[in-house]
């Protein structure tokens, strides 16, 4: 996709539409690589399911000719063609669930690329009018949207829809997918191998409360009910912990002042606000955030973050009081060094300032408008 950050604004609505169809046109080349993938791994996945069917008529074969002969498997061979199958369908299963990701992407692209392709067709429908122009005054008093603003925000809400199924299914979905295979191992072992089911159950046990736990933080990510329920400081102080626990990095959260309810839709987007600002100082490998809530007349947050400078040796910037008494070559040499030690220090205060990225930056600014 074209990075915004990369091009000056569009000057018409033609130019935008022009950009968009380049858009487009990289994304049906990521498409295809897409497609390739999907089937490179479904012929993959056919081959672990032979595998698996082969493994599986083994071991009933095996099981019929002990019978027939009017005895049992020895312990050993059931037991290494038990965990043989296990271990085929575990691969199996994995590789459905990595073709059906794979399928679930290609959909998304798809239609992404479709929603794009009708935004390229309504912008058409307004001429080459200036990007930034508004609707009318007429439109404003009848209150009436144009059918290609709606297309967009149908659109948008449209992706946002397609996010959070697409989280869903790469995270709680795919945990509980290897939650009932683990399931399914246990209940085998159950019968044959107490002592390995029961550590299959602790494993099985480990699982439910990570795939609990990823729930629960996906809910949050989703719209936190704390924020409805007790407001926007325990909402912040948990997201800062959590952000911070996730990142491996102290995220410092103070509330100054006493502080009270806001109407929801102020604090919703204040939430939105500060927790993507946080999530955008962490990415930028910060040492340290703070974050901090001023309740006074009016309410100010502050978002910021540092990092660790790299220690410059004072005594390496040379003084400059006795160079008039050395030769030329020599206090040139004295200079140089001083020049560089110079050089390090602005390069290790540089280097301890985290800017936010550009792009978190303006999604921000579009909040607050």
């Amino acid at each position: 996709m074209t990075d915004p950050a990369s091009s000056p604004p569009p000057a018409s609505l033609s130019e935008l539409s022009g950009r968009m169809a380049d858009d487009l046109a990289r994304l049906d080349t990521e498409l295809g690589e897409v497609d390739l993938l999907v089937t490179q791994a479904r012929t993959e996945a056919a081959r672990h399911e032979t595998r698996r069917v082969a493994a599986a008529d083994k071991l009933s074969a095996a099981t019929a000719a002990a019978e027939s002969a009017g005895g049992t498997m020895e312990p050993t061979v059931a037991a290494e063609l038990n965990a043989q199958l296990v271990l085929l369908t575990k691969r199996a299963a994995l590789m459905e669930s990595q073709v059906d990701v794979l399928d679930g992407k290609r959909r998304a692209l798809g239609r992404y690329r479709d929603a794009l392709a009708a935004n390229i067709e309504a912008l058409g429908a307004f001429g080459d009018l200036p990007a930034a122009a508004g609707r009318s005054n007429a439109d404003d008093d009848a209150g009436g949207v144009p059918p290609a603003v709606s297309r967009l925000l149908l659109d948008a809400q449209e992706d946002l829809r397609r996010e959070i199924a697409r989280a869903m299914h790469d995270g709680p979905a795919q945990s509980l997918t290897n939650i009932v295979l683990q399931a399914q191992i246990v209940e085998r072992l159950v019968e044959q191998d107490p002592t390995r089911a029961s550590a299959e159950v602790r494993q099985l046990v480990a699982m439910v409360q990570q795939t609990l736990e990823a729930t629960k933080t996906f809910i949050f990510d989703v719209r936190p009910m704390v924020l409805d329920d007790l407001g926007l400081v325990p909402t912040l102080r948990r997201a800062a912990r959590e952000r911070g626990r996730r990142a491996d990095v102290p995220v410092e959260f103070e509330s100054l002042g006493a502080d009270r309810r806001l109407p929801m839709d102020l604090e919703s987007g204040l939430f939105r606000i500060l927790d993507e600002a946080v999530a955008a100082y962490l990415s930028a490998r910060a040492d340290r955030v703070v974050l901090r809530l001023d309740w006074s007349d009016q309410v100010e947050a502050t978002v910021s973050a540092s990092r660790a400078a790299a220690e410059v040796r004072s005594d390496s910037m040379p003084e400059a009081t006795a160079d008039k008494d050395l030769p030329p070559a020599l206090a040139a040499m004295m200079e140089d060094r001083r020049a560089d030690a110079r050089d390090a220090i602005e390069a290790a205060r540089r280097e301890a300032i985290v800017a936010l990225p550009p792009s978190t930056w303006r999604e921000i600014q579009g909040r607050a408008s």
